[in-house]
């Protein structure tokens, strides 16, 4: 149980309902800022404005998958009102306080590295990260159903890289009857990748391995779909770019070419932010339960 453990969840979208859901049951004291027009009723939850005054006795803070912005504001789909978090805001937590969040900018860990706050970013954990890749795959593959004319069974499927999510969209496509190309930059990869039954290249030969695909998912977060590699896809292909932000494909080329290319970052919490919203408050919830269990041990 969280009874007497302080938790702040600034902004967010209908992840943080579930997160909301499972502190209360957990028995913690929680305050909501930002959250101006949530219809939810909750027990046993404050609601406040952004102030250093309220997080002086907080034990953690939440805020959504992207923290901040590079000048610290916080999006929140339940106020209409402007979050900003700054340098006094995190000043006024107690040392022994954790901010989480999905994944942090500059602006974030410096703000948290100056006042020595621990600053956890949830989607570098594997658990996490493994758990995410299960809505990722569903929804990188409902993108596809929808944008063309033929069937995943049957379609030659490239996926770029075999991280989490790589292995996870690999095996859904293998399972809906795609030859499912994984191109791959390690020995162990390729490995691994022919063992489960892909057809694994490395990709410094991505130019001659796209020459004949019907799709196209990339999870390496750097520029590997260029202008070059493009200009060697088949018109009917269709590009998925699920790498953050700005993904590694040239968008621009292929426009030019007429080639349909999406960038889609962040689909768990699009296309099933209640499992997406779960993923996280277990987590969170463990990590908050083990910190309190250290700290009554302590005592």
């Amino acid at each position: 149980m969280l009874t007497g453990i302080q938790v702040a969840l600034i902004g967010g979208d209908a992840r943080q309902l579930e997160v909301i859901n499972k502190c209360t049951e957990l028995d913690a004291s929680v305050v909501l800022i930002g959250f101006d027009n949530l219809q939810n009723v909750f027990s046993g939850i404050t609601k406040a404005e952004l102030s250093p005054k309220v997080l002086e006795t907080m034990d953690a803070v939440i805020l959504p998958a992207v923290g901040t912005d590079d000048k610290g504001y916080v999006e929140s789909i339940f106020s209409t009102s402007e979050l900003q978090l700054t340098e006094q805001h995190i000043q006024a937590l107690p040392k022994h306080a954790k901010v989480f969040t999905g994944m942090a900018k500059p602006y974030l860990r410096n703000l948290c590295a100056q006042a020595s706050i621990q600053l956890i970013e949830l989607f570098d954990l594997n658990e996490v990260a493994i758990y995410n890749s299960i809505p990722t795959a569903e929804g990188a593959i409902m993108m596809a159903i929808q944008n063309t004319d033929f069937t995943i069974h049957g379609s030659v499927s490239m996926v770029l890289g075999f991280g989490r999510t790589g292995i996870t969209l690999a095996r859904t496509l293998h399972g809906l009857g795609a030859k499912v190309k994984v191109g791959v930059n390690k020995p162990e990869y390729f490995a691994r990748a022919l063992e489960m039954g892909f057809l694994p290249f490395y990709t410094h030969d991505l130019y001659a391995q796209v020459a004949n695909i019907d799709l196209l998912f990339n999870t390496i977060p750097s520029m590997i779909v260029t202008a070059q590699i493009i200009a060697n896809i088949p018109h009917r292909a269709v590009i998925i770019d699920l790498a953050s932000k700005p993904g590694g494909t040239d968008f621009r080329f292929a426009e030019k070419r007429g080639i349909k290319a999406m960038l889609a970052p962040g689909l768990p919490g699009i296309v099933a932010p209640k499992t997406a919203g779960r993923i996280i408050a277990d987590t969170l919830s463990r990590m908050i339960l083990e910190d309190a269990g250290q700290g009554r041990k302590a005592e």
